[in-house]
């Protein structure tokens, strides 16, 4: 009791040696209000570690550097290796301990499990945590305060399994920041069923095997009132997405294409109406004879989007659907 934290190799080996969930779950009951840290070394999980949400049973999750928690072979749950705020769910923000966090290391899929998942509590905090060949990586459920989450991840680094299922962030919860998180292998960089979120500084790289590609997508988004700041697909057959007439805003986005061998690259497409604001989009990049380019592909006439300034060269967009919204113009 008089460390800063509490290190769990005091009652368990870091040497992948064998499966250890159970007696991390009895360190997490036991030791409420505590900081748990993870020296270097190898943690194999064999089912999820689920943390309190209740502020009064809450602990944070400090993993050092090069402290690996890895799903086992024979990993089975469709659940995520470390669920924050599963057990003891609390809708409350004034007790002390309901900030708790996951920090640090690397959580290693095995290309079996998810990673982490938000499921309950308020002020949940990810950071600085490299998440490896996992089919989602981030998962934020529901939140327990009327559908918000409130969720706060930031610098977390992310590979998928390089699937068709696989998604960098999937977001069910409302009202969470998202910022300097770098996704590939992923089809879905950041898939949003809910309202009420920013991202800034978001990357996911398209780098699978291009099955299916033209339903690659670096963001993608269903609900309106979503904010993207210097968001940046890359190589996604679609840049960003919204699959109903979402109406959220893009400020100074980037959606660029390495390959020309694809039938259609599309910086912003709507599958309904365009509703949403779109200011000082940047897009370009390799575009073969064959490719059609796309500022704007709409599924339905009408919207009330607009388009203000794109940044490209304008004789290599083939598309003409952006045409009815442009408010500014092309610079190049």
């Amino acid at each position: 009791m008089e460390k800063a934290f509490l290190s769990v190799t005091d009652f368990i080996p870091a040497d992948g040696s064998r499966d250890v969930a159970d007696e991390l779950q009895a360190i997490i009951d036991e030791n409420p209000n505590r900081t748990l840290y993870f020296p270097d070394g190898v943690y194999l999980l064999g089912k999820p570690l689920l943390t309190p949400a209740a502020p009064k049973k809450s602990v944070s999750l400090s993993l050092s550097c090069y402290a690996i928690l890895r799903a086992t072979a024979d990993w089975a749950s469709d659940e995520a290796m470390v669920r924050l705020g599963a057990k003891d769910t609390a809708n409350d923000i004034v007790t002390e301990g309901s900030n708790y966090f996951f920090e640090g290391g690397i959580i290693d899929g095995s290309g079996r499990a998810n990673g982490i998942s938000v499921d309950g509590g308020r002020e949940t905090v990810i950071r600085d945590v490299s998440i490896k060949h996992t089919r989602v990586g981030v998962h934020i459920k529901r939140g327990i305060n009327g559908g918000s989450s409130d969720a706060d991840i930031s610098g977390v680094n992310i590979v998928g399994t390089g699937g068709t299922d696989s998604i960098g962030v999937l977001v069910e919860g409302w009202d969470n920041t998202f910022t300097k998180m770098r996704i590939a292998n992923v089809f879905i960089g950041v898939d949003i069923y809910s309202a009420g979120n920013q991202l800034r500084a978001i990357h996911p790289l398209y780098t699978s095997d291009y099955t299916d590609y033209e339903n690659s997508c670096g963001f993608r988004f269903s609900q309106s009132n979503n904010w993207f700041l210097n968001c940046y697909s890359d190589q996604f057959a679609n840049g960003f997405r919204a699959t109903e007439s979402a109406c959220c805003v893009l400020d100074s986005c980037f959606a660029w294409w390495y390959s020309p061998r694809q039938g259609k690259h599309v910086a912003f497409r709507a599958d309904g109406q365009f509703c949403s604001v779109v200011k000082d989009m940047t897009m370009g990049g390799q575009h073969g004879t064959e490719t059609e380019v796309h500022v704007l592909l709409s599924g339905k006439e009408g919207g009330h989007g607009v388009i203000d300034r794109v940044i490209a060269d304008p004789t290599t967009v083939t598309g003409k659907d952006h045409e009815p919204y442009m408010q500014g113009e092309f610079i190049y």
